[in-house]
């Protein structure tokens, strides 16, 4: 396998990194504090090893990218934009180790929103920034690869939104390329117009730009160590759950809607199950907060929408000690965290469209039950559903549920209890940020949790959003062999 290719990519992937880390340089150095060193330390050593890779590697014009060199320079990719995006945490004044800084730049870049800082505040505005712009640069990253990467690998079912103009693997990049400017200028549009309304709501600029990130990223990472709760505005929240939604759906449809395609947005069913199955669990949820906590209906509508599109989407923000609202409550934020958004957006999760398929093939059996010799076919949005994709996400939901188990039983044996193990190991997979318990529940974070769990945590994050599958084929000795 010819891996010049694969490191002259990600050389540049470094060098556009080391390139990030001179705003929150810059912002450190305009409001006066002496952390702006560090991120120009750690932008020149990620720009040392990333021009490295370029001068000494190089694509031919004949050399296309094999199906081989897509599996791994997207899991390296990933791996080295979590790894050299810690170590400005590393150097700077911030008390942070290799396994805490590598933990929270990993949380950052796949847009779990996970933390081990205590109390958020205390960081410098720099460090802040670039916790957001780690998410903001992983949602373009993760809207890429479902669009361009994923259906070209056959990944989880994803073939299903493989365009007619790029069938092979030897078509992922320049199909990468070229998506890339259309999502950047919607990505970035969107986010300056989430900056500009929760301006108007009331947020000061800074928390205004750095929560509009990590809002259209459906990261989670906030300012405040009690989230988007701490600033106590009704308006905030709301347009912080309509910038989840908005981040939650297929940015495919975006770009259609800058070239005149609106109909393709509300015609698309996952965005129909999807907004359906969220109203009905936010509905559920309001019901338990009105009547059986005794909250007034307008604050339980508020929470329990606001928490319910969090946890859905994956996000993670948080207004609210939901861990407290009882047990039927709870299950069902818990059930959210599994569920995800669309595909092509920046949620991660099963996904809708999945669940989707999921539901047609339990159809199809239950009609072959009953009479079984018909020919039955599956559908999604009007077309059949060849067997090849039934199989792929039958697949990857059972990979799905295994992950979780092994995470979980490792998280457990590293000392944790059932609780904080098992929505560990959820909230690591689906990429959600907090889980349940004294520990990691919303009201908590990650930093009393061992060493070797913070570990498990990272690679489970990894695991959970390449998909399973991206990950996993690299550990099969046939992925290695010539």
């Amino acid at each position: 396998m010819p891996l010049s290719p694969v490191f002259h990519i990600l050389g540049m992937l470094l060098s556009l990194l080391a390139g990030a880390m001179i705003i929150p340089a810059g912002v450190d150095f305009v409001l006066g504090y002496e952390d702006w060193t560090a991120f120009l330390a750690a932008s020149a050593i990620t720009l040392f090893f990333g021009f490295g890779l370029l001068l000494s590697t190089r694509i031919r014009a004949d050399e296309h990218l094999g199906l081989r060199q897509a599996f791994l320079l997207t899991n390296l990719a990933w791996v080295l934009i979590g790894i050299f995006g810690g170590l400005r945490l590393m150097l700077a004044n911030t008390g942070m180790g290799l396994t805490y800084s590598n933990f929270e730049s990993m949380s950052g870049i796949t847009t779990t929103g996970s933390t081990i800082i205590p109390v958020i505040e205390t960081m410098s505005p720099g460090v802040l920034v670039w916790r957001a712009l780690l998410q903001w640069l992983g949602g373009i990253g993760i809207i890429v690869m479902a669009l361009a990467v994923l259906p070209m690998l056959s990944i989880g079912g994803m073939q299903l939104f493989k365009t007619e103009s790029y069938e092979t693997p030897d078509k992922v990049v320049p199909r990468a390329a070229e998506l890339a400017g259309g999502i950047s200028f919607v990505y970035g549009g969107l986010t300056v117009i989430w900056t500009i309304m929760l301006y108007s709501a009331g947020l000061p600029i800074f928390d205004a730009v750095t929560h509009a990130m990590t809002t259209l990223a459906t990261g989670g990472f906030s300012t405040r160590t009690d989230s988007i709760g701490a600033f106590n505005n009704a308006y905030v929240e709301w347009v912080v759950v309509m910038g989840m939604i908005v981040g939650s759906l297929p940015f495919a449809h975006y770009l259609a809607i800058t070239r005149g395609g609106w109909g393709r947005l509300t015609r698309d069913p996952q965005v129909r199950w999807f907004l359906v199955l969220l109203l009905a669990i936010a509905i559920l949820i309001t019901w338990q907060l009105s009547f059986s906590h005794g909250k007034p209906l307008a604050e339980s509508i508020r929470l329990a929408v606001f928490n319910t599109v969090s946890m859905m989407t994956g996000t993670g923000y948080g207004n609210a000690d939901f861990g407290a609202w009882g047990g039927s409550a709870t299950v069902l934020l818990f059930v959210c965290m599994f569920i995800g958004g669309c595909a092509g957006s920046t949620t991660c999760g099963i996904k809708m469209f999945r669940l989707q398929v999921l539901a047609s093939t339990a159809k199809i059996q239950l009609s072959r039950l009953l009479r079984p010799h018909a020919v039955v076919v599956a559908y999604y949005n009007k077309r059949p559903v060849p067997e090849t994709v039934m199989d792929a996400v039958m697949g990857f939901f059972y990979l799905y549920v295994l992950c979780f188990v092994f995470i979980a039983a490792l998280l457990g044996l590293t000392g944790l209890d059932l609780v904080t193990a098992l929505s560990g190991a959820a909230t690591a997979i689906s990429n959600v940020g907090p889980g349940l318990g004294d520990t990691i529940g919303p009201a908590g974070n990650f930093e009393t949790v061992p060493m070797m769990a913070k570990w498990v945590l990272c690679a489970g994050m990894i695991v959970g959003r390449l998909e399973l599958f991206t990950v996993l084929v690299m550990l099969a000795p046939g992925f290695w062999r010539r």
